[in-house]
């Protein structure tokens, strides 16, 4: 069951800039967790789109989060960037397969809508924390899920400190008893669910954030990374001196940290990067 963030953790419209105009609750399926938000800066026009996908385990977690969306908010949207923020459906209701074909079917609504928000369907960029890393790497790692969904590969992926990059290595070492409510005990769905096992071909640019207090971060960012520059990817691991946590939440911060990130998303297309120039 989804655990909806409380008063205090839970963006609110008086938290943003003036002149955003916020969409909430559309809905991509008939589940009560089928729903995004979109935050789009007044009068958009062909603007790209950053699809946010929160973390939590698999099991919890909220687009509405503070974490999830305010300071990216904060930072892109005034920029001329559209922020579209997901829930999906939730372990021990669906398995993480499933939660992944969520996040497939809600970038091909976001895309088939994106021009009436003033977004450009054809520059969507993913991004996802922890658990919603994970899911983002999944689609990159199985392309073929996106097509079956009707959506359009996206310039780009951006994954924020998952550790589950390689789930049956983690399943077969010492590891969290949230792997095992998320992946259970069938080493099948191990291998189906885990991005390094699936990528096979070349994928979009990806950059894998890793927090360099997590160990396990970093070595599977690092394993997955190495893999897809093999297929031809142009991707890299960003290493950075935070916690789990603040990977997400300070993203959109003024500093280094954010300076690196756009980096990478102004390498994804021209129109990308000369909003990021914009002030």
């Amino acid at each position: 069951m989804n655990l909806s963030p409380s008063a205090a953790r839970a963006i609110r419209p008086g938290d943003l800039p003036a002149g955003i105009r916020v969409l909430r609750d559309i809905a991509y399926g008939p589940d009560p967790l089928q729903r995004f938000d979109v935050y789009a800066p007044a009068g958009a026009n062909n603007a790209p789109v950053i699809l946010m996908v929160h973390g939590g385990g698999w099991m919890r977690g909220d687009k509405a989060m503070r974490a999830v969306v305010e300071n990216k908010v904060k930072r892109w949207v005034p920029r001329g960037f559209i922020l579209v923020s997901v829930d999906y459906r939730l372990v021990p209701a669906v398995d993480p397969l499933e939660e992944a074909q969520d996040v497939a079917r809600v970038l091909a609504k976001a895309q088939h809508d994106a021009a009436t928000w003033g977004g450009d369907a054809h520059k969507f960029i993913l991004m996802g924390h922890s658990a919603g890393a994970h899911l983002v790497a999944l689609l990159d790692a199985s392309p073929a899920r996106l097509r079956d969904a009707g959506a359009v590969a996206p310039l780009g992926s951006v994954l924020l400190d998952s550790a589950a990059l390689d789930v049956p290595r983690i399943m077969d070492a010492p590891h969290l008893s949230l792997y095992d409510r998320a992946f259970g005990r069938d080493a099948a769905l191990w291998q189906a669910a885990s991005p390094l096992a699936q990528l096979r071909q070349k994928t979009p640019p990806i950059l894998a954030v890793c927090s360099s207090r997590r160990h396990i971060s970093c070595t599977q960012a690092q394993h997955f990374i190495a893999k897809a520059v093999s297929f031809g990817s142009r991707a890299r691991m960003l290493a950075e001196n935070r916690t789990h946590g603040e990977i997400n939440a300070q993203l959109g911060v003024p500093g280094a940290y954010t300076d690196a990130v756009e980096e990478f998303l102004g390498s994804l297309d021209p129109a990308v990067a000369a909003r990021l120039r914009a002030r």
